[in-house]
């Protein structure tokens, strides 16, 4: 189900929020967390009910190594990091066989000539984001920094459905304290305000931009053989902005869901193309995967504690990890390369003191993204090559084109993303006044009447 569909915001939305609330003022706790974990999993299944059991069976064997590990149990007779290992590799062999297995049969046929039949599995959704959720939990666990008894409240820790399906990556530890919390189990009409304020607007930001962009990528992207140099920055630059409204718009409604039933999910986005940096980025940019691939993979390799040399091996061998964990082909891979490269590059600058004025941070920065998001959303090599190929070709600047093209959109989103604060941080000051109201209704109606199409959000195929 998606967040924009009319049957979530008409139907599920509404009914899940009575329902769990009315609950709970029957003082039925437990009964509204399985009701809350039974429409969580009802959503999850709206996509496709066959891979109901592969989640089910998913989060139970986690429960129960993560309850091993953290010693609620005290029967098990193997080691505790013998265990974490075996958790881990089992939680990727898992997420390797769905999302890999094709890829790689693929590069096995081509370096050997052979024929082998590729699987055509479908990627069941979310896997990647429940997937490192579990793992981070396991992590947690075997460092005894969570505890979890009842293993409802560890189905409604990974299930529950504003984040399930493309994050926050979100740790135990800061979300199932707020679901224990007696403050948290009465309706809160100051986080119904600020909730439905932040979901309108994540919804305008799908709705209205990033769709609008995604027309003029397509088009450059699937459909045109040949760019010319507008062509070619309309068609990357549309994508980048696609991309950035999407996932805002995204993180918004997951937020702004999240918080109807008085739960606070971390920062996810925050204006990453102010960045100044492309370290300052992923402090921006899908932060709870940032901060999971820092904690999970960057610092167990040994982070920057063993010498400049290892340091940069080490940021390379992450963000292609990174890369790959986006989606099975080569071209994130190489997408997940060159922020390794670019991050390397930024230590060495900082390192030997080396500073940039503000506005040439910014252009270099910017322009170095918007670049890599063209391997990142390109289905083939070709594809990429015929994006950059025109977006060298000055000789062929030209007004009139096949694509439908606005300059006014384009120098309007500039100023939206240079200029605006984050939704969140207008949420802190516009609660509970008749103009925040006002605005809410003016996103939520734009949103609806502008909708000609339900498009899935970009991080539902990750």
């Amino acid at each position: 189900m998606l967040f924009n569909s009319y049957e979530f915001i008409f139907l599920f939305l509404p009914f899940t929020f009575f329902i769990y609330f009315y609950l709970l003022q029957k003082r039925l706790t437990v009964g509204a967390r399985g009701f809350l974990v039974f429409a969580s999993l009802f959503f999850y299944s709206w996509w496709n009910i066959v891979y109901l059991p592969l989640i089910l069976s998913s989060m139970l064997f986690n429960y129960v190594i993560g309850n091993s590990l953290n010693e609620n149990f005290k029967k098990a007779k193997v080691g505790k990091r013998s265990l974490l290992m075996f958790g881990v590799v089992s939680n990727i062999a898992l997420l390797g066989y769905f999302k890999y297995s094709d890829f790689f049969i693929e590069n096995i046929n081509l370096a050997l000539h052979s024929s082998l039949s590729l699987l055509h599995l479908a990627l069941p959704l979310a896997i990647s984001f429940f997937t490192f959720q579990q793992i981070a939990y396991l992590v947690d666990s075997y460092r005894g920094e969570t505890k979890e008894y009842d293993f409802l409240n560890y189905a409604l820790f990974v299930t529950f459905f504003p984040q399930l399906i493309a994050g926050p990556i979100v740790h135990h530890a800061e979300m199932m304290p707020q679901f224990a919390n007696k403050w948290n189990l009465a309706k809160n009409y100051k986080n119904i305000a600020t909730g439905l304020f932040i979901f309108s607007i994540g919804l305008f930001k799908k709705v209205v931009i990033a769709d609008s962009f995604a027309e003029i990528a397509d088009k450059g992207f699937d459909v045109l053989h040949v760019l010319s140099f507008t062509e070619a920055w309309a068609t990357s630059l549309s994508y980048t902005f696609q991309l950035y409204f999407d996932f805002s718009g995204y993180t918004d409604m997951a937020i702004g869901a999240a918080l109807l039933f008085n739960i606070v999910l971390p920062i996810n986005f925050n204006s990453p193309y102010k960045a100044l940096s492309i370290q300052d980025f992923w402090r921006r940019w899908h932060i709870t995967l940032s901060r999971f691939l820092k904690d999970y993979i960057y610092i167990p390799l040994g982070g920057n504690r063993k010498g400049d040399f290892r340091t940069y091996v080490n940021l390379m061998a992450t963000f292609t990890l990174g890369g790959i964990w986006h989606g099975a082909g080569w071209t994130f891979v190489f997408w997940g390369l060159l922020h390794g490269i670019a991050l390397v590059v930024n230590h060495i600058w900082r390192s030997i003191g080396f500073r940039l004025p503000t506005v040439l941070a910014w252009f270099l920065t910017f322009n170095f993204i918007n670049v890599a998001w063209i391997f990142f959303r390109a289905k083939e090599w070709d594809d990429a090559l015929k994006v950059l190929s025109g977006m060298t070709a000055v000789e062929t600047i030209k007004i009139a084109s096949d694509m439908d093209m606005h300059p006014d959109w384009f120098i309007m989103v500039f100023v939206v993303i240079l200029t605006l604060k984050t939704t969140v941080e207008y949420s802190k000051k516009a609660i509970y006044t008749p103009k925040t109201a006002f605005a809410s209704g003016i996103f939520f109606v734009s949103a609806m009447l502008l909708t000609n199409h339900i498009s899935k959000f970009l991080y539902f195929d990750f």
